[in-house]
């Protein structure tokens, strides 16, 4: 008997532990509009010579693929209660996919704690830059990587002042994250620097000694974002990015003449909408309704999101306006195209050291039956054999188990 022939031999014998469900991203409100949405999507831009690049095609049909069954899974099993479960390949993406999302978010903290950070205070520095800015560094990641050192050289500067220091006797470090979204599911490119509390210096034996310094003051804050600010309009001028006149900067290139796909970045970032019926308009359409409670997220947090009865897709806030506006709307196909914006090029890193063993791993460790150890008995990658399996174990438990994607609910907007 071949290997795929006693995979699906043994398959009979799977026993769900008790309190596991599989996640299902097809039952998700995303995972529909997605599926529903982004094809016409997609061709229609092909149609119209604007076709997405590659990488965001590839995100999108990945995202449609990730958590689901009949796409591949693993096959793991408990060595103590012989319980079985499957384990459905994931997509492992950057760009909008919630579970992987929050996977990753989690794995960072995770490796940040365990292998990284000293055990030392530590401050968040969150730096948040103008349209043309945001704008430059989406299309041309390469450019972070300048603005980043200019930030952190200008940050860690000013904590060795504070420490009574100089460069060549002391040392600080940050890890930083670069974040591409806002709460709106607009392109916003920004950096969370979570810096040392301090310096360390070595003392007469060499010996690395941690010198705390105090929280900065408001003034001292708005005299570092000026020298940022200068610091970083110098640098870009010099490499030819912006120019400016006696009152302005501007960038240093028409934007017009960019790729297809950066139409949809720019209208992310100045808030206009990038598909649709409405597509140019400046502002989009705000409903203010009774704030929600809010809820940690990643790029997308799908308990935020929901239909109005006109078929619109509303977006809760994370936050409240000034106004008191706490919902967006968006045509479906201008939600498409929010999603689009945040898919980062590939090859541009999200996570920076500076001057500073955790494996991707899933809920598939460890046994909620009896505690015992889990490994992978099979990983299951052949269409024809993984359809042979589901059948299988669908006829066994009296259900077909195979996923099947349901009709969008649509949630009627409360006042």
């Amino acid at each position: 008997m071949g290997a795929p022939d006693r995979d699906i031999a043994q398959a009979k014998d799977f026993i769900a532990p008790p309190g596991y469900s599989r996640h299902r991203p097809e039952a998700t409100l995303l995972y529909q509009l997605v599926a529903e949405h982004y094809p016409r999507f997609r061709e229609r831009r092909a149609a119209e010579g604007r076709a997405l690049p590659p990488y965001v095609e590839a995100e999108f049909e990945a995202y449609l693929r990730c958590g689901l069954l009949e796409h591949g899974f693993l096959r793991v099993k408990c060595d103590a209660c012989q319980a079985e479960k499957l384990v459905a390949f994931s997509c492992k993406r950057r760009g909008f996919c919630p579970s992987c999302g929050a996977r990753r978010m989690v794995e960072t903290a995770a490796l940040l704690v365990d292998s990284i950070l000293p055990q030392q205070p530590a401050r968040q520095w969150v730096l948040s830059l103008p349209f043309a800015l945001r704008y430059l560094l989406a299309t041309r990641p390469e450019v972070i990587t300048q603005v980043l050192g200019i930030v952190y050289r200008a940050i860690s500067g000013h904590l060795i002042r504070q420490a009574g220091l100089t460069r060549a006797s002391a040392v600080t470090g940050a890890v930083t994250l670069i974040q591409r979204f806002g709460s709106a599911l607009n392109l916003n490119v920004h950096f969370h620097l979570l810096v040392l509390d301090g310096v360390y210096r070595r003392d007469g034996e060499g010996r690395l000694v941690f010198v705390p310094v105090p929280a900065p003051s408001t003034d001292t804050l708005k005299q570092l974002v000026q020298r940022i600010a200068e610091r970083v309009g110098r640098a870009l001028e010099r490499a030819g990015l912006i120019t400016h006149d006696i009152e302005k900067a501007y960038l240093a290139f028409n934007p017009g003449e960019e790729p297809p796909i950066h139409a949809l970045l720019g209208s992310s970032i100045t808030y206009r909408i990038a598909a649709g019926p409405r597509d140019g308009q400046r502002v989009f359409t705000l409903q203010t309704l009774p704030a929600e409670p809010d809820a940690p997220r990643p790029e997308v947090a799908t308990e935020r999101l929901a239909l109005t009865g006109s078929g619109h897709v509303r977006y809760t806030l994370k936050t409240p306006y000034r106004d008191g506006t706490t919902h967006v709307i968006f045509e479906p196909e201008d939600f498409i195209a929010r999603l689009a914006s945040l898919v980062p090029k590939p090859r541009a890193h999200l996570t920076r050291y500076q001057r500073l063993r955790r494996v991707f791993a899933i809920d598939i460790e460890t046994c909620r039956q009896c505690g015992g150890r889990l490994r992978v008995i099979a990983s299951i990658e052949q269409p024809a054999i993984i359809d042979r399996i589901l059948a299988h174990l669908g006829r066994a438990a009296g259900a077909d188990i195979r996923p099947r994607i349901r009709p969008i609910r649509r949630y009627v907007a409360r006042r």
